[in-house]
Protein backbone atom coordinates (compact mmCIF):
# COMPACT_ATOMS: atom_id res chain seq x y z
CA UNK A 1 0.00 0.00 0.00
CA UNK A 2 1.39 3.38 -1.02
CA UNK A 3 1.17 6.77 0.65
CA UNK A 4 0.52 9.90 -1.39
CA UNK A 5 3.74 11.93 -1.20
CA UNK A 6 1.87 15.16 -0.31
CA UNK A 7 3.80 17.30 -2.77
CA UNK A 8 3.88 21.02 -2.06
CA UNK A 9 1.43 22.53 -4.58
CA UNK A 10 3.75 25.53 -4.95
CA UNK A 11 6.52 24.66 -7.39
CA UNK A 12 8.39 27.95 -7.13
CA UNK A 13 8.13 30.97 -4.87
CA UNK A 14 9.37 34.26 -6.35
CA UNK A 15 8.83 36.80 -3.60
CA UNK A 16 5.08 37.34 -3.32
CA UNK A 17 4.44 35.36 -6.51
CA UNK A 18 3.73 31.64 -6.06
CA UNK A 19 4.03 29.41 -9.13
CA UNK A 20 1.82 26.35 -8.62
CA UNK A 21 2.41 22.93 -10.13
CA UNK A 22 -1.17 22.94 -11.39
CA UNK A 23 -0.52 26.12 -13.33
CA UNK A 24 2.60 24.56 -14.82
CA UNK A 25 0.58 21.56 -16.00
CA UNK A 26 -1.72 23.98 -17.81
CA UNK A 27 1.31 25.56 -19.47
CA UNK A 28 2.50 22.09 -20.44
CA UNK A 29 -0.92 21.35 -21.93
CA UNK A 30 -0.83 24.53 -24.02
CA UNK A 31 2.74 23.81 -25.16
CA UNK A 32 1.81 20.26 -26.18
CA UNK A 33 -1.17 21.58 -28.13
CA UNK A 34 1.07 23.99 -30.06
CA UNK A 35 3.58 21.25 -30.85
CA UNK A 36 0.97 18.71 -31.93
CA UNK A 37 -1.01 21.34 -33.83
CA UNK A 38 2.06 22.22 -35.89
CA UNK A 39 2.56 18.52 -36.59
CA UNK A 40 -1.05 18.29 -37.72
CA UNK A 41 -0.34 20.95 -40.33
CA UNK A 42 1.86 18.39 -42.11
CA UNK A 43 -0.86 15.74 -42.11
CA UNK A 44 -3.59 15.25 -44.68
CA UNK A 45 -5.95 16.78 -45.51
CA UNK A 46 -4.52 19.98 -43.99
CA UNK A 47 -1.14 19.79 -45.75
CA UNK A 48 -2.82 19.82 -49.17
CA UNK A 49 -5.20 22.72 -48.60
CA UNK A 50 -4.24 25.78 -50.63
CA UNK A 51 -5.44 29.33 -51.05
CA UNK A 52 -7.86 30.90 -48.55
CA UNK A 53 -8.56 27.49 -46.99
CA UNK A 54 -4.91 26.72 -46.21
CA UNK A 55 -3.91 26.17 -42.59
CA UNK A 56 -0.96 27.93 -40.97
CA UNK A 57 0.86 28.22 -37.65
CA UNK A 58 -1.10 31.40 -37.00
CA UNK A 59 -4.28 29.33 -37.09
CA UNK A 60 -2.88 27.00 -34.43
CA UNK A 61 -2.04 29.99 -32.22
CA UNK A 62 -5.50 31.51 -32.69
CA UNK A 63 -7.25 28.21 -31.93
CA UNK A 64 -5.16 27.84 -28.78
CA UNK A 65 -6.03 31.34 -27.60
CA UNK A 66 -9.75 30.84 -28.22
CA UNK A 67 -9.58 27.36 -26.73
CA UNK A 68 -8.03 28.66 -23.51
CA UNK A 69 -10.87 31.17 -23.20
CA UNK A 70 -13.39 28.41 -23.85
CA UNK A 71 -11.82 26.07 -21.29
CA UNK A 72 -11.72 28.68 -18.53
CA UNK A 73 -15.16 30.21 -19.09
CA UNK A 74 -16.92 27.00 -20.05
CA UNK A 75 -15.23 24.98 -17.33
CA UNK A 76 -16.24 27.43 -14.61
CA UNK A 77 -19.80 27.97 -15.84
CA UNK A 78 -20.22 24.23 -16.37
CA UNK A 79 -19.11 23.48 -12.81
CA UNK A 80 -21.57 26.00 -11.43
CA UNK A 81 -24.45 24.63 -13.51
CA UNK A 82 -23.72 20.90 -13.37
CA UNK A 83 -22.39 20.44 -9.84
CA UNK A 84 -23.63 23.28 -7.58
CA UNK A 85 -26.49 25.08 -9.32
CA UNK A 86 -28.39 25.81 -6.10
CA UNK A 87 -25.38 27.25 -4.29
CA UNK A 88 -24.32 29.55 -7.13
CA UNK A 89 -27.90 30.65 -7.77
CA UNK A 90 -27.89 31.88 -4.17
CA UNK A 91 -24.35 33.30 -4.39
CA UNK A 92 -24.03 34.48 -8.04
CA UNK A 93 -20.98 36.70 -7.42
CA UNK A 94 -18.96 33.64 -6.37
CA UNK A 95 -19.21 32.34 -9.93
CA UNK A 96 -16.34 34.72 -10.67
CA UNK A 97 -14.22 33.47 -7.73
CA UNK A 98 -12.23 31.05 -9.88
CA UNK A 99 -9.36 31.04 -7.36
CA UNK A 100 -11.60 29.05 -5.02
CA UNK A 101 -11.47 26.12 -7.46
CA UNK A 102 -14.23 24.32 -9.29
CA UNK A 103 -13.92 23.48 -12.98
CA UNK A 104 -15.84 20.99 -15.10
CA UNK A 105 -14.31 19.17 -18.06
CA UNK A 106 -17.69 18.80 -19.75
CA UNK A 107 -18.34 22.52 -19.36
CA UNK A 108 -14.86 23.26 -20.67
CA UNK A 109 -15.55 21.04 -23.67
CA UNK A 110 -18.70 22.99 -24.46
CA UNK A 111 -16.66 26.18 -24.18
CA UNK A 112 -14.08 24.79 -26.61
CA UNK A 113 -16.83 23.78 -29.04
CA UNK A 114 -18.15 27.35 -28.91
CA UNK A 115 -14.65 28.72 -29.54
CA UNK A 116 -14.19 26.39 -32.53
CA UNK A 117 -17.52 27.54 -33.94
CA UNK A 118 -16.31 31.13 -33.64
CA UNK A 119 -13.01 30.27 -35.31
CA UNK A 120 -14.67 28.33 -38.14
CA UNK A 121 -17.13 31.14 -38.81
CA UNK A 122 -14.45 33.86 -38.76
CA UNK A 123 -12.20 31.86 -41.12
CA UNK A 124 -15.10 30.61 -43.29
CA UNK A 125 -14.11 26.99 -42.80
CA UNK A 126 -16.27 23.93 -42.16
CA UNK A 127 -16.73 23.54 -38.42
CA UNK A 128 -16.18 19.78 -38.53
CA UNK A 129 -12.86 20.33 -40.31
CA UNK A 130 -11.76 22.51 -37.41
CA UNK A 131 -13.00 19.93 -34.90
CA UNK A 132 -11.10 17.15 -36.70
CA UNK A 133 -7.94 19.25 -36.58
CA UNK A 134 -8.21 19.97 -32.86
CA UNK A 135 -9.41 16.59 -31.53
CA UNK A 136 -6.12 14.59 -31.64
CA UNK A 137 -4.26 17.47 -29.94
CA UNK A 138 -6.47 17.50 -26.85
CA UNK A 139 -5.78 14.27 -24.89
CA UNK A 140 -2.20 15.17 -23.94
CA UNK A 141 -3.53 18.33 -22.32
CA UNK A 142 -6.02 16.22 -20.37
CA UNK A 143 -3.16 13.99 -19.27
CA UNK A 144 -1.22 17.02 -18.02
CA UNK A 145 -4.24 18.16 -16.03
CA UNK A 146 -4.51 14.77 -14.31
CA UNK A 147 -0.87 15.04 -13.29
CA UNK A 148 -1.79 18.33 -11.62
CA UNK A 149 -4.70 16.64 -9.82
CA UNK A 150 -2.36 13.95 -8.51
CA UNK A 151 0.25 16.46 -7.31
CA UNK A 152 -2.49 18.37 -5.48
CA UNK A 153 -3.82 15.16 -3.94
CA UNK A 154 -7.35 15.93 -5.18
CA UNK A 155 -10.05 14.04 -7.06
CA UNK A 156 -8.90 10.84 -5.42
CA UNK A 157 -10.45 7.44 -6.03
CA UNK A 158 -12.86 5.25 -4.17
CA UNK A 159 -11.74 2.98 -1.36
CA UNK A 160 -9.90 -0.04 -2.80
CA UNK A 161 -8.68 -3.40 -1.56
CA UNK A 162 -5.41 -3.21 0.36
CA UNK A 163 -4.35 -6.33 -1.55
CA UNK A 164 -3.79 -4.17 -4.62
CA UNK A 165 -0.16 -2.99 -4.60
CA UNK A 166 -0.95 0.38 -6.20
CA UNK A 167 -3.74 1.61 -3.91
CA UNK A 168 -2.77 4.75 -2.05
CA UNK A 169 -3.63 6.63 1.12
CA UNK A 170 -4.54 10.25 0.42
CA UNK A 171 -4.27 12.11 3.71
CA UNK A 172 -7.06 14.51 2.79
CA UNK A 173 -9.39 11.54 2.35
CA UNK A 174 -8.62 9.73 5.59
CA UNK A 175 -6.56 6.63 6.30
CA UNK A 176 -8.25 4.13 3.98
CA UNK A 177 -6.43 3.00 0.81
CA UNK A 178 -7.91 4.41 -2.37
CA UNK A 179 -7.57 3.97 -6.10
CA UNK A 180 -5.26 6.62 -7.60
CA UNK A 181 -7.99 7.53 -10.06
CA UNK A 182 -6.02 10.55 -11.30
CA UNK A 183 -3.43 8.09 -12.66
CA UNK A 184 -6.14 5.92 -14.20
CA UNK A 185 -7.52 8.96 -16.01
CA UNK A 186 -4.03 10.07 -17.01
CA UNK A 187 -3.48 6.70 -18.68
CA UNK A 188 -6.95 6.23 -20.19
CA UNK A 189 -8.34 9.57 -21.33
CA UNK A 190 -4.85 11.01 -21.66
CA UNK A 191 -2.18 8.71 -23.07
CA UNK A 192 -4.27 5.85 -24.48
CA UNK A 193 -6.85 8.13 -26.08
CA UNK A 194 -4.07 10.23 -27.61
CA UNK A 195 -2.34 7.22 -29.19
CA UNK A 196 -5.56 5.76 -30.57
CA UNK A 197 -6.86 9.07 -31.88
CA UNK A 198 -3.54 10.16 -33.38
CA UNK A 199 -3.22 6.89 -35.30
CA UNK A 200 -6.88 7.00 -36.35
CA UNK A 201 -6.52 10.53 -37.68
CA UNK A 202 -3.53 9.62 -39.86
CA UNK A 203 -5.75 7.67 -42.27
CA UNK A 204 -8.29 9.27 -44.65
CA UNK A 205 -11.60 9.76 -42.85
CA UNK A 206 -14.94 11.34 -43.57
CA UNK A 207 -15.07 14.88 -42.24
CA UNK A 208 -16.26 14.76 -38.64
CA UNK A 209 -15.24 11.18 -37.91
CA UNK A 210 -12.07 12.13 -36.01
CA UNK A 211 -14.04 14.51 -33.78
CA UNK A 212 -16.66 11.77 -33.34
CA UNK A 213 -13.96 9.30 -32.30
CA UNK A 214 -12.77 11.76 -29.64
CA UNK A 215 -16.28 12.19 -28.23
CA UNK A 216 -16.86 8.45 -28.10
CA UNK A 217 -13.38 7.57 -26.82
CA UNK A 218 -13.28 10.16 -24.07
CA UNK A 219 -16.83 9.35 -23.03
CA UNK A 220 -16.07 5.63 -22.70
CA UNK A 221 -12.74 6.08 -20.89
CA UNK A 222 -14.09 8.71 -18.48
CA UNK A 223 -17.21 6.63 -17.83
CA UNK A 224 -14.97 3.68 -16.97
CA UNK A 225 -12.64 5.70 -14.74
CA UNK A 226 -15.62 7.07 -12.79
CA UNK A 227 -16.19 3.60 -11.33
CA UNK A 228 -12.92 4.09 -9.44
CA UNK A 229 -13.20 7.83 -8.70
CA UNK A 230 -14.84 9.11 -5.54
CA UNK A 231 -18.07 10.94 -6.47
CA UNK A 232 -18.40 14.56 -5.45
CA UNK A 233 -19.26 14.65 -1.74
CA UNK A 234 -22.22 17.01 -2.16
CA UNK A 235 -23.71 14.89 -4.97
CA UNK A 236 -22.75 11.31 -4.23
CA UNK A 237 -24.06 8.58 -6.50
CA UNK A 238 -27.08 9.60 -8.57
CA UNK A 239 -29.77 7.61 -10.40
CA UNK A 240 -28.94 4.07 -11.55
CA UNK A 241 -25.87 4.12 -9.31
CA UNK A 242 -23.98 6.46 -11.63
CA UNK A 243 -21.98 9.57 -10.78
CA UNK A 244 -22.55 12.99 -12.31
CA UNK A 245 -19.43 12.45 -14.43
CA UNK A 246 -20.90 9.26 -15.87
CA UNK A 247 -24.24 10.91 -16.65
CA UNK A 248 -22.41 13.72 -18.45
CA UNK A 249 -20.43 11.16 -20.45
CA UNK A 250 -23.49 9.45 -21.89
CA UNK A 251 -24.34 12.32 -24.30
CA UNK A 252 -20.71 12.27 -25.45
CA UNK A 253 -20.79 8.52 -26.14
CA UNK A 254 -24.08 8.55 -28.03
CA UNK A 255 -23.27 11.86 -29.70
CA UNK A 256 -19.96 10.43 -30.90
CA UNK A 257 -21.67 7.37 -32.36
CA UNK A 258 -24.33 9.50 -34.04
CA UNK A 259 -21.81 11.95 -35.49
CA UNK A 260 -19.59 9.13 -36.80
CA UNK A 261 -22.53 7.45 -38.56
CA UNK A 262 -23.78 10.76 -39.94
CA UNK A 263 -20.31 11.63 -41.23
CA UNK A 264 -19.94 8.24 -42.92
CA UNK A 265 -23.18 8.81 -44.81
CA UNK A 266 -22.99 12.51 -45.54
CA UNK A 267 -19.47 13.98 -45.28
CA UNK A 268 -16.75 14.03 -47.95
CA UNK A 269 -13.72 11.81 -47.45
CA UNK A 270 -10.69 13.92 -46.52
Amino acid sequence: MLIHPQIDPVALQLGPVAVHWYGLTYLAAFGLFMWLGNLRLRHEPFASLKGPGAWSKRDVEDILFLGVMGVVLGGRIGYCLFYKPGYYAAHPLEIFAVWQGGMSFHGGMLGVIASMLWFARSRQRPWLQVADFVAPCVPTGLAAGRVGNFINGELWGRVGSSDLPWVMVFRGAGELPRHPSQIYQFMLEGLLLFVLLWLYARQPRQRGQVAAAFLFGYGVFRFTAEFFREPDAHLGVLSLGMSMGQWLCLPMIFGGIGLWLWARANSPKV
